[in-house]
């Protein structure tokens, strides 16, 4: 299975909601890659910490090499790297990604990535973290996923941009990868308290969408887990937060 994490909007959890199912799908025993697409690199980071900046070789690297004949191109595999929690590997990103975007696009290599990690066999998921616009990259990450997770956060900016992003997954859909489902919507920053984060909700629900049953919280513990590159199974796994994204994960594999 390949999930795709995404949302045109920034600071909606992509990073974190992709970094914590994949760790807790690597806790379980289930080996797990994650593929880090967006130039800030918070994924990359996140997982492999100040070691990030040692790493040979990165997406960057990958969608570099097809821009020119290559004799003996390196296949994908030469630029995944092991992070220290057991059955989890990541393809980092770079800051210099965004360099090569035009370039890219304009060579059609939209399936450059799907090729390459189709062709994968040693894992048993895969999860994608893109960046907070709908460019060459997340088209890419698009082409490839079984199914796109949309991590979406409590105010009303975020809803009314939510249709336009569900129009772009479907067209993508129809055009490039008849494949692609949307698997759901992930609430994140839930404020259970507030009415304001309830009645957007509601009003989600009722235009059915495919709002996700579990909700992800607002926590500190979320960004002393980032400060300590350490997802949350690993460093806190009785939190609530923690407790929170187990559910999603089992409502995910239900």
């Amino acid at each position: 299975m390949i999930r795709v994490v995404f949302n045109q909007k920034g600071g909606v959890g992509k990073s974190s909601i992709s970094t914590n199912l994949a760790a807790i799908s690597a806790s379980k025993g289930k080996r797990t890659l994650v593929v880090d697409l967006d130039p800030q690199c918070n994924t990359s980071h996140y997982l492999l910490g100040d070691l990030v900046n040692d790493t040979v070789g990165d997406i960057k690297d990958f969608f570099e090499q097809t821009l020119s004949f290559q004799v003996r191109p390196k296949e994908i595999t030469d630029f995944i790297h092991p992070t220290v929690y057991d059955n989890l590997d990541l393809l980092p990103s770079s800051p210099e990604l965004g360099d090569l975007h035009a370039k890219l696009e304009a060579k059609h290599k939209i399936y450059k990535l799907r090729d390459a990690l189709l062709n994968l066999d040693r894992y048993d998921a895969v999860y994608i973290d893109t960046p907070p616009a709908f460019n060459f990259y997340t088209l890419s990450a698009l082409c490839t996923a079984n199914s796109c997770l949309i991590p979406f956060d409590c105010d009303e900016f975020s809803r009314q941009a939510l249709y336009s992003l569900m129009y772009n997954v479907q067209e993508t859909q129809q055009d490039h990868n008849d494949q692609l489902k949307i698997e759901g919507i992930v609430v994140n920053q839930y404020q259970p308290r507030a009415n304001a984060s309830k009645t957007i909700v509601e009003m989600l629900k009722e235009d059915n969408l495919p709002v996700l049953n579990a909700m992800i919280s607002s926590s500190v513990k979320m960004k002393e887990s980032h400060n300590a590159c350490m997802p949350l199974i690993y460093f806190a796994p009785k939190h609530k937060l923690t407790l929170e994204y187990l559910s999603l994960y089992d409502e995910l594999h239900a």
